[in-house]
């Protein structure tokens, strides 16, 4: 398994795994238009102006997408997927883990955050396996209120 910067060649595979409005705006934020064009898609997920990473396996497939910028003085992490045919294996752990691996070297930070929707259990699970827990976000945030802000500083060993 190996992180890469996202390839543009993946975008229309990443499209297929948000099938309607509300796994699409679970993931992306709710200001994400849907139905979207492959232009619309690309501009809301902001893939031209963040860090954007693909989690590609040993043969070359694209198993997992995120985004790692400084927030709020952390190294946050956004638009964390893994494709729905390999959820459950571990690939989510590996993400987080690579990409947090990248942004505290690359932001200087040691602490991490990100946003949970409050529906999503097993996102929430994850998280916390992974060391995470819930705090209140720091700075004045729209469209939040169904969303989980958790926060790491050492992410707990497998």
């Amino acid at each position: 398994m190996k992180l890469e910067r996202f390839d543009e060649s993946h975008l229309p595979e990443l499209m297929t795994w948000f099938p309607d409005e509300i796994t699409l705006q679970t993931w992306g934020g709710p200001e994400f238009r849907f139905p979207f064009t492959e232009a619309t898609f690309r501009e809301d997920a902001k893939l031209k102006s963040l860090p954007t990473w693909a989690l590609v396996q040993d043969r070359g497939h694209f198993a997992a997408f995120g985004q790692c910028y400084l927030r709020a003085g952390r190294c946050h992490f956004g638009r964390l997927a893994v494709s729905p045919t390999l959820r459950g294996h571990g690939y989510g752990t590996t993400l987080i883990r690579e990409l947090a691996r990248w942004g505290t070297a690359e932001f200087g930070v040691v602490s991490m955050s990100l946003f949970v929707i409050a529906s999503n259990p097993r996102a929430i699970a994850l998280c916390r396996r992974l060391g995470f827990s819930e705090m209140p976000y720091p700075e004045p945030a729209p469209a939040t209120d169904s969303f989980i802000y958790m926060v790491a500083t050492k992410l707990a060993q497998p």
